[in-house]
């Protein structure tokens, strides 16, 4: 009979973090949410830092726009 253990067979391999965003230039919503990004982090808040992050990331003047 087989032990039954809770640990999985193979090790779970993580990627890496994604690198922050930079904020669009010239654009007040970035600006503003790289402020409380720099806010959380100072505040220890890595969630906040996250969620900023992925703000930037989707903010309409970092997303690729379709090939014509």
């Amino acid at each position: 009979m087989r032990q039954q253990t809770t640990m999985d067979e193979q090790p779970v391999d993580l990627a890496l973090p994604l690198d922050q965003p930079q904020p669009a230039a010239q654009c007040d919503v970035c600006a503003a949410l790289a402020r409380q990004r720099a806010a959380a982090e100072a505040a220890g808040d890595w969630s906040k830092v996250s969620d900023c992050n992925i703000e930037i990331r989707d903010h309409p003047p970092h997303r690729r726009r379709p090939r014509p």
